[in-house]
């Protein structure tokens, strides 16, 4: 009660304070109230701006992090490698080194062996700097990947991985195909546009693509069961990357592995649905893998 009369009692003096307030004070007042009202706006402007340019740089430094953390990780198994073979290398020297009576022909020849030991030593060091060179390659054609296909594929779609030496992309079979065919989709069109843009970047690289299906049986005029179905998926896309984006076709190998090789059980439609795939495999040329076993040549991948 107390609380409402206070409030009465304002309503009834509030006129008067008013009224006694000039209309040049007003005005004065209303002038700073509407520039204070304009900077509200403004800040409110440049807030959203700043919070806009923020979640970006978020955005960077979550991609950066995670690309570091991958580096890292390749850094130390191949840290950890290195001391394995200098343990090795180590125990052997110690070994020999407690031998107390020798020839002078066994001195000779414990020389060359740790003559062998250090080539053999310089030449495993090449191709782990190899291998490192290889790895930063793969890991960054996968990043390039990911960004040219994230945008309208969902994730059930497509799969990007670096498996080893290699890199993967497990592409869905809705996505690809017309349902029961080997016939390219116009959406199919556009993802193998953006792959191509890629690869056509690396053209030291071989392109491998292999049809899957399910283990349901199929048979028509035009395919004589999964198998063959797998091979004549594989081979669209081969013809797509290089009639429609101008791959080179010595490039391109197209596989089909039918039922086989089977992600998940056939047992359930989920399962079936994830063993009808198509993958990209995009792999170093065999002839510069067995160039690596050449020392000399070895060291000329390397720089």
């Amino acid at each position: 009660m107390k609380f409402m009369k206070s409030l009465l009692v304002m309503f009834a003096v509030l006129p008067l304070l008013i009224s006694c307030v000039s209309k040049k004070q007003y005005d004065a007042l209303q002038a700073e109230l509407d520039a204070a009202a304009k900077m509200e706006e403004q800040c409110a402007v440049d807030i959203s701006r700043l919070s806009n340019q923020f979640n970006t740089c978020e955005q960077e430094r979550v991609r950066l992090t995670a690309l570091l953390e991958g580096r890292s990780a390749q850094i130390q198994q191949l840290q950890d490698y290195v001391k394995d073979i200098q343990a090795q290398r180590d125990l052997t020297a110690a070994q020999l080194s407690n031998l107390t009576v020798l020839s002078q022909s066994a001195n000779n020849n414990v020389s060359e062996t740790l003559s062998q030991l250090d080539g053999k030593d310089k030449y495993i060091r090449m191709l782990q700097l190899a291998k490192t060179k290889a790895d930063s390659i793969n890991l960054a054609l996968a990043v390039n990947l990911k960004g040219v296909l994230a945008k309208g594929i969902e994730d059930d779609d497509v799969e990007i991985q670096v498996d080893k030496t290699v890199v993967f992309i497990n592409l869905s079979d809705k996505m690809l195909y017309e349902s029961g065919s080997y016939n390219i989709t116009a959406r199919a069109t556009e993802v193998l546009g953006k792959i191509a843009q890629i690869v056509q970047s690396r053209p030291d690289m071989e392109i491998m693509v292999e049809g899957y299906t399910d283990n349901v049986p199929i048979s028509s005029a035009c395919v004589k069961d999964n198998w063959d179905l797998s091979v004549l998926r594989a081979t669209s896309v081969a013809r797509a990357l290089q009639l429609n984006h101008g791959v080179d076709p010595n490039r391109l190998i197209a596989a089909g592995r039918g039922q086989y090789n089977a992600l998940a059980s056939n047992d359930t439609a989920a399962g079936r649905s994830t063993n009808r795939r198509t993958r990209i495999i995009i792999l170093p040329k065999l002839n510069q893998f067995y160039d690596l076993l050449n020392p000399e040549l070895a060291a000329q991948k390397i720089n």
